[in-house]
């Protein structure tokens, strides 16, 4: 069960939002218990970080995200990759935009098949749930339901450019997870764009008591390279690393099967051993990522026994268990 959403009744000793610090003017107090409160209703938080663009970081948390969703958690996305949001494409959301009610923002919400009884090639694309649907934040049976919050969603033209400076994307970004009608939530997957600036840092600042990062790489060695820098940053920043995927792994053969290093793997499990953090798995470059991504067909919904959808549920499992032990280790 996700904490008590309501400060002024929470029993933690611990949570900073019961007080203003020091000089903390008043207006500030209620904003950060504000937010406070709305992320107490989540049990869970991942950040999706990459040190290089390119790797597949925004088709790992979507399908990260829906995964979690089709084994029946309550499971929220959130895109902060302002200057090019992907997800909207990925789950076939293009073109829709967010519902605004007085101060607080209604996501958009998807209605995802249930992985049960999924053969490759199976499954349908995600289907936005109606405004006059009954219980919205309930799953269905057989189905998981799946909340999500773009800038793509708030821009008029696909084609328009977000031109910001560090202090707008840290606003627009908070307002993403205090004015956002998140609900209980299980797990919330924040996609996150490449490098370690404004974007990362300010959810890493915003959400420090996140359960860590899912830091995605390719085997190469120059995405290897900066994926290092990421993992430093993380440690800086105090974030704690649930573990490297390894993205587009070998190739994934349409007809039998067979995984094949088409350039080379294992970089980012050697780089993980390195840098003493664990290794979640890898993902193999398969054409039915390509293929769904496209079509805005989740794979591991849609092609639920491919190569890469098993992979991600692999990786999807090493996550909920690493949580598990962080959560005992304290």
């Amino acid at each position: 069960m996700a904490k008590n959403s309501s400060c002024k009744t929470c029993e933690s000793e611990t949570c900073s939002a019961k007080e203003p610090r020091g000089d903390e003017s008043i207006e500030d107090f209620l904003e950060r218990q504000a937010l406070a409160e709305r992320l107490c209703r989540i049990r869970h938080k991942l950040l999706v970080l990459s040190g290089k663009g390119g790797v597949g970081k925004s088709t790992v948390a979507a399908n990260l995200a829906v995964s979690f969703a089709t084994q029946g958690f309550r499971t929220g996305l959130l895109d902060i990759d302002l200057h090019g949001p992907s997800i909207p494409k990925l789950l076939q959301l293009e073109g829709r935009t967010l519902d605004l009610h007085q101060s607080a923002m209604e996501p958009v919400t998807v209605e995802l098949p249930s992985l049960s009884g999924r053969g490759k090639g199976e499954g349908q694309a995600p289907v936005p749930i109606p405004e006059s649907h009954p219980h919205p934040t309930l799953s269905l049976e057989g189905r998981g339901v799946l909340k999500v919050i773009s800038i793509g969603f708030l821009l008029r033209n696909a084609d328009d450019a977000v031109i910001w400076r560090g202090p707008l994307k840290m606003g627009v970004i908070k307002q993403f997870l205090r004015d956002v009608e998140w609900g209980e939530l299980d797990y919330l997957v924040v996609d996150s764009p490449p490098g370690t600036g404004d974007e990362p840092l300010s959810i890493c600042q915003l959400m420090p008591e996140a359960d860590g990062a899912v830091v995605v790489t390719t085997p190469q060695d120059v995405s290897v390279t900066d994926v290092r820098k990421c993992i430093t940053f993380c440690r800086q920043v105090k974030m704690p690393v649930l573990g490297v995927v390894e993205n587009m792994s070998g190739f994934a053969c349409p007809h039998c099967g067979k995984t094949t290093d088409l350039f080379k793997s294992g970089g980012g499990e050697r780089m993980a051993t390195e840098m003493a953090v664990p290794f979640l798995g890898r993902i193999p470059i398969d054409p039915a990522v390509v293929e769904s991504g496209d079509a805005g067909r989740p794979v591991v919904s849609h092609y639920a026994d491919s190569p890469s959808a098993v992979a991600f549920a692999q990786v999807t499992a090493a996550i909920r268990q690493r949580i598990e032990e962080q959560r005992h280790a304290h």
